[in-house]
């Protein structure tokens, strides 16, 4: 059937919008002939999504191809020197001789290019990332090791142990304790190597490790002598933790260097083409009256000498890849840039050259001969796709490669609203419009500060999407206030340590803008916002009247009790102060403080099991609005942390929100969803 304006979309039936495949990784072959992508799609019960890997043609000539399907899913796909492909699996082992009782988390699996999967390497407790080298058969993984225990073998003893003994107590003698959704603890992640497929062959080599918490991000050197990990190290305050990088001999896991410099923070290592250098993304450490900001840089792995590739570049580079061939020192990039994430392209001579000129992108792939990029391509209306580039041309538009994932129409289109802020700063953020939005047919709006605060909506989300709201017919503004990313440090600058202040003011400044146009209809409004944009939703709701209805998710309400409770509290402790001695900030940004200023209906919702804004802040907000006797209402996920993840949950989020803004915006009659 033909699409006319008037067709229903995806995101019109919010089961068809969440049952949209999910292409969230890339890689391609030694040999540039195979490209492949791991997707997410539904289980059977709509209530997980489970991700697969699929080929796909790196010429865009062939059709996608599946390649796999357990029930448990694969994940974190990876080319050996070889052209082996492995991935990451929790799927059973069929083969009786390696099959154990203990198979609980994910193990290393490979799979050739005909014939069924085999098992690689497994960890008691499962492994939870690996990395291979370009050269040679050797592979590093994480995987964690409880105290006491030397090797893999204590450590399943250990495990059994507690198990048998029903024993799941955790003791601590340094912090932090919990990261996001998870208790850290009681095993520390180390990293491991070992030669493949030199099955089972010796036990593999323990390169130390990796502190807690971690983000298993390792790295082997091309010929696989050397590995590289990030370390979380204790400072001797909890505002000195930082994050170190660890360069071992991989055969004996003895240590050769350390990457540790005050005031700095370092992750994502990557060995250099030839070996003698290890990129890294070097942060400068937040403080009362400094922004933390990110840069690349390189170390001689001779000298340790430390020199940054891109230091006039203002905006963070993420995603560093580098050329495959070893006479050649070009990196690639992307990087956020007024509501974009383009790729950039770093040559020899220090000349950096954006390639894209609209898009995000992640999972940058580099060709053989160092010609031809692969990645993926999003932005806030496009899910994420594969595309092809060239891997020098600027500014170019990229080639899409056939894939799953595809979203069809979207039921609206996307445009940008420009103004000048209170300081003279110029603004910019994206507007969805609706279908049939006009002068004559004004279309509510809805505003969406993000989180982070240092984030920018430039990218494709399945958490916050405006498209099933415009599919409603409402306008949805996604607005980049004071501390986005993708501005230039001034942007950081202006609106740190007031959470409140400048953010606030750059919201509404925009959002006035947005009224303005004829195509909006300026008396029916409402405002929601998720962790950082839930903080700005609570104290918008303290400062103005001007919104119908206001939804704060995952929101930070009380701020001295939130330094306090929160995963990351050094972090937030060095922005704002200690609250026992340099209260000001606190006492000045925390919306708690002005509760009884607010009269609009709010929506909170909150999950039981967010470390970094713990569900205490949603209870506290929900009774200090009960209180103050604001209608509202408290959507609650026992099983859910900071995001709603669960498919048949982020359908009763949408759903609910929904429900609430078409009540108090609209005008239309509450209906309370189903099964709640």
């Amino acid at each position: 059937m033909s699409e006319t304006p008037g067709d229903s979309t995806a995101f019109h039936d919010l089961s068809a919008f969440l049952a949209i495949p999910r292409v969230h990784g890339l890689v391609l072959s030694p040999d540039g002939k195979r490209l492949v992508a791991a997707v997410g799609t539904l289980n059977a019960e709509g209530n997980t999504c489970v991700s697969g890997l699929w080929e796909l043609d790196p010429d865009g000539a062939r059709e996608p191809r599946r390649l796999t399907r357990s029930r448990k899913g694969e994940s974190a796909p990876a080319f050996a020197s070889d052209g082996t492909l492995y991935f990451l699996s929790a799927r059973p082992d069929s083969d009786p001789a390696t099959a154990q009782e203990d198979e609980e988390g994910a193990a290393v699996w490979t799979l050739p290019e005909s014939g069924e999967a085999v098992l690689t390497a497994r960890h008691p407790g499962g492994i939870a990332g690996f990395c291979l080298a370009r050269d040679t058969g050797t592979l590093a993984y994480t995987a964690g090791l409880l105290p006491g225990a030397a090797d893999a073998a204590a450590h399943a003893k250990l495990r059994e142990a507690r198990a048998d003994a029903k024993v799941t107590a955790i003791l601590y003698e340094s912090g932090p304790t919990r990261h996001w959704d998870s208790d850290l603890g009681p095993d520390e992640p180390h990293t491991f190597v070992r030669r493949v497929p030199d099955a089972p062959g010796p036990p593999p080599v323990d390169a130390g490790g990796q502190g807690s918490p971690s983000e298993a991000e390792t790295a082997l050197s091309p010929d696989g002598t050397r590995v590289a990990h990030t370390r979380f190290v204790h400072g001797p305050v909890p505002d000195r933790n930082r994050t170190v990088v660890v360069i071992a001999d991989a055969a004996t896991g003895e240590q050769l260097r350390v990457i540790d410099r005050d005031g700095f923070v370092y992750h994502t290592p990557l060995f250099t083409a030839d070996g003698t250098g290890l990129i890294c993304t070097r942060q400068v450490l937040e403080t009362y009256d400094t922004p933390y900001s990110y840069t690349l840089v390189r170390v001689d792995l001779a000298t340790g000498a430390e020199s940054e590739l891109v230091p006039e570049f203002e905006n963070w580079p993420a995603g560093a890849v580098v050329s495959p061939l070893a006479d050649d020192a070009t990196v690639w990039f992307a990087a956020d840039e007024l509501g974009h994430s383009p790729v950039f392209r770093r040559d020899p001579d220090g000349t950096v050259t954006r390639l894209t000129a609209s898009g995000a992108y992640t999972s940058l792939c580099v060709a053989p001969d160092g010609r031809t990029l692969y990645a993926l391509r999003n932005g806030v209306d496009l899910p994420p796709t594969p595309v092809r580039l060239d891997a020098a041309a600027p500014d170019q538009e990229p080639v899409a490669l056939a894939a799953p994932g595809a979203a069809g129409r979207l039921p609206g289109a996307l445009t940008e609203v420009h103004t000048v802020a209170d300081d003279g700063f110029p603004l910019r953020s994206w507007l969805v419009l609706p279908e049939g939005a006009s002068a004559e047919r004004p279309a509510p709006l809805l505003v969406f500060p993000h989180g982070g605060p240092e984030t920018s909506w430039n990218a494709w989300t399945w958490r916050w999407n405006p498209w099933p709201f415009a599919a409603r017919g409402y306008a949805v503004l996604l607005p980049d206030p004071a501390l986005s990313s993708g501005y230039g440090p001034r942007m950081h600058t202006r609106g740190w340590g007031q959470w409140g202040g400048q953010p606030y003011r750059d919201v509404m400044a925009l959002t006035d803008a947005t009224e303005a146009r004829p195509d909006i209809d300026a008396s029916r409004t409402g405002l929601a916002g998720g962790s950082y944009g839930g903080y700005l939703a609570n104290r918008i709701a303290t400062l103005t009247d001007r919104f119908k209805a206001i939804v704060s998710h995952a929101s930070v309400w009380d701020m001295g009790a939130f330094q306090s409770d929160t995963d990351a509290s050094d972090y937030f402790r060095r922005i704002f102060g200690d609250p026992l001695t340099r209260p000001e900030r606190y006492e000045l940004n925390s919306p708690a403080a002005g509760a009884d200023r607010i009269h609009t209906p709010m929506l909170v919702v909150h999950g039981a099991k967010d470390y970094r804004v713990p569900v205490g802040q949603g209870m506290a907000l929900f009774q200090a609005l009960q209180r103050c006797e604001v209608p509202t209402k408290f959507l609650y996920f026992p099983d859910e942390g900071h995001w709603i993840l669960a498919p048949n949950h982020a359908r009763l989020w949408y759903s609910t929100l929904l429900g609430f803004f078409d009540h108090h915006v609209l005008g239309g009659e509450w209906q309370r969803p189903e099964l709640v």
